[in-house]
This record gives structure tokens, C-alpha cells and sequence, in this order.
């Protein structure tokens, strides 16, 4: 994949470019979840579905080039450990520190470092915005587990910079 640091930069400007729409601030998105908009503006919201849906592109793309061996998994908990393993090693270039299941279909991922809150980690005023850096990588698992053939729901949400946590919920077909 590329540099990190390539990465980190186009991430950064898209999600300027797309706030830059609805250059007010003002409240919004709380420091919630990709997927909770309750508060935020409609053009917040717009802003945070169009991440997501680059991200779930990405995913996808990114699903359709894993070697054909790699795309067999036994279980759900299988797929998992791939995302949080080679997914983000090959995206971030670290693995995710944790994964935790409910054994009934609910998995949390944990990065108590995650790349791109990094550099916002400075601040407490700052956690209010750690939503748009996080809307893309939402639509990124989603993406790769859905060309696994799994279909899921996936939020974010941090509680202290720079750590963040995924949320996968799996939907059965």
C-alpha cells in the first residue's frame, strides 16, 4: 500500500474538502459514531455518508485484490482476525491491538493508536471532530467484508484520542 504519511494527507484533505461545504462548524456531530447523526446538520451528514462511501469503495477494491486463497475463511471470528490483522497492516501498517466478540455476530475493534487521530491526540477540544476522521475507515471494513460476502453495520467511536473502537455488527442474510 501506500506511504502512510501519503495516506494520512489525502484522508486529511478529503475530509477538508468536504467540511469545507459547511465551512459553519457550530454543533454536530457528537464524537459518537459514524453512523449516529443525531444533532448534526444535514450537510454534516451528506459530508459523513460521502466518506463513508469512499471508504466502502475502497474496501471493496481493496477486497477484490486479496489472493483468491485468502478469501476462504471457516468463520465469521476468521474474517475478523483478518481485518484486524492483514486489512490493517496493509492500510496502516500496524495491526489492531484488540478484538473482542459477543459470540453472537458483535465484534469490537480496538486501535488504542489509530493513524489518523494521531495528530489530533493533543487536545480534548478535539474530540469533537475525531467523527469525519473516522466515517472513511467505517465504510473501508465495511467494504472488505462485504466482497468477503459478509454484510454488517459497522460505527466508530472514541472516548480518548487517540484511541478509537469499530464496532462490526453482522447482518444475517
Amino acid at each position: 500500500m501506500a506511504d502512510p504519511a501519503l495516506f494520512e494527507f489525502l484522508h486529511t484533505e478529503m475530509v477538508a474538502e468536504l467540511w469545507a461545504q459547511d465551512p459553519d462548524p457550530g454543533p454536530g456531530v457528537s464524537a459518537g459514531s459514524c453512523h449516529q447523526h443525531a444533532g448534526a446538520r444535514p450537510a454534516q451528514v451528506q459530508s459523513l455518508l460521502v466518506l463513508e462511501g469512499m471508504g466502502f469503495r475502497v474496501g471493496q477494491a481493496l477486497g477484490e485484490r486479496l489472493p483468491r486463497e485468502t478469501l476462504t475463511f471457516r468463520e465469521e471470528l476468521d474474517i475478523l482476525k483478518f481485518l484486524c490483522k492483514d486489512l490493517w497492516v496493509a492500510v496502516f501498517h500496524k495491526q489492531m491491538d484488540s478484538l473482542r466478540t459477543n459470540h453472537q455476530g458483535t465484534y469490537v475493534l480496538q486501535d488504542n493508536s489509530f493513524p489518523l487521530l494521531v495528530r489530533m491526540a493533543s487536545g480534548l477540544q478535539y474530540l469533537e471532530e475525531a467523527p469525519k476522521f473516522l466515517a472513511f475507515t467505517c465504510g473501508l471494513l465495511r467494504g472488505t467484508l462485504s466482497t468477503l460476502g459478509v454484510k454488517s453495520l459497522v460505527t466508530a467511536s472514541v472516548a480518548a484520542l487517540p484511541a478509537c473502537k469499530f464496532q462490526v455488527v453482522i447482518q444475517k442474510l
